[in-house]
């Protein structure tokens, strides 16, 4: 409740901060409707929603859901936008020269093209992203990887099952899941059933984000049983094929030290091609110390939403895409499969990363 409390404060000041530009552009408003009783309205309702929906379920609570989200995400746009308009309008006031109509038609126009464009790329279904990679030693084989689908009310079921079938299609060797794979809401073992139907030659494997402690971490490796997931939680496995892998639990939520995966990797095999599972992409200057080929990472979501696409970069030295981290290290860094709260996505894409491995030498 302190997170929501926090999130429904600064969401009011960035509604109340929204207000005072329309009511610059706008005077005839006034400024009550539009400064404040707007602000506190919607910020009531989407703290009420919020807290209803995670526990009642069914389609008016999805749509309740989805408003409240998406009403959250454009005001955060929304907000940083108003901002730079307002420092623009103020610069031009101090040479005098005649903007405010102009940037109140352009204020506009901006907002809605962010609004919609965002709505669009929350909608898109994820991409099938083909990434080829060379390991020494490592046999040909197809990976698919599922990261951040944060499951449950936000996404729809029938969407999460048009986007197995479109793995399916591809007939990867293994699929590893990186985390943040289901949240709260109905339907919760049909999205089990799903994954558990993906059928593939050495089988699924996973670790534990850090949206798997948030829910509750017994329901979280319950629902990875059900979907039958081979829970990497600080463990290694060899597949049949000898490729190594190394899985550790969200590095945050579970204080995981340098120590323990410094450890954790001298028990690998340095002979075998070798692929490290991480949540979030850290601890890698230790993976790069042990000549780990190979990481996979999620959590970022390439920021999702703009401007959360710069801050990211001050959070985390690895965003999204290639690195890489030492001559024989490389960590590759998904945008997610679907979302996290907000239906929106803008300046980002979802994707299901393939990956197609081959020896190099």
């Amino acid at each position: 409740m302190g997170f929501f409390a926090v999130a429904g404060t600064i969401l009011f000041f960035m509604q109340m901060v929204i207000g005072l530009w329309v009511y610059f552009c706008f005077p005839s408003l006034g400024w009550k409707m539009p400064v404040l009783l707007l602000p506190v309205l919607f910020s009531l309702l989407i703290q009420v929603t919020l807290a209803y929906t995670r526990t009642h379920y069914g389609l008016w609570e999805s749509v309740a859901y989805f408003w409240a989200y998406s009403w959250a995400g454009w005001v955060f746009m929304a907000f940083f936008i108003v901002l730079a308009f307002a420092v623009l309008q103020a610069l031009c006031t101090c040479f005098h020269l005649p903007t405010r109509t102009f940037l109140t038609q352009a204020s506009m126009i901006v907002l809605a093209i962010v609004i919609i464009g965002s709505l669009i790329g929350g909608i898109k279904q994820p991409k099938i992203k083909h990434l080829d990679i060379s390991i020494s030693h490592a046999p040909e084989m197809k990976i698919a990887v599922i990261s951040d689908a944060h499951l449950g009310i936000g996404v729809p079921l029938k969407r999460f099952q048009k986007a197995l079938k479109r793995i399916a299609q591809e007939q990867p060797d293994a699929v590893f899941v990186l985390g943040d794979l289901f949240e709260y809401g109905p339907h919760r073992e049909q999205y089990a059933q799903a994954l558990a139907g993906l059928q593939t030659k050495y089988g699924t494997f996973g670790v534990l984000g850090n949206h798997e402690y948030y829910v509750g971490l017994d329901k979280s490796v319950d629902f990875y049983q059900k979907a039958r997931i081979h829970l990497l939680d600080n463990k290694t496995h060899i597949l049949p094929n000898g490729v190594e892998l190394i899985g550790i639990n969200d590095v945050h939520t579970s204080r995981l030290q340098p120590e323990q995966l410094d450890a954790l990797l001298q028990t690998t095999h340095p002979t075998h091609p070798r692929i490290l599972l991480s949540h979030q992409p850290l601890l890698t200057e230790v993976a790069a110390q042990h000549q780990i080929p190979l990481m996979l990472s999620g959590h970022t979501h390439r920021g999702q939403i703009f401007p959360f696409n710069f801050f990211v970069k001050l959070r985390y030295k690895y965003v999204y895409g290639w690195y890489t981290i030492a001559k024989n290290s490389k960590i590759y860094v998904t945008s997610g499969m679907f979302y996290w709260g907000m239906p929106l996505r803008f300046l980002t894409s979802s994707e299901i990363p393939l990956l197609h491995i081959q020896d190099h030498d």
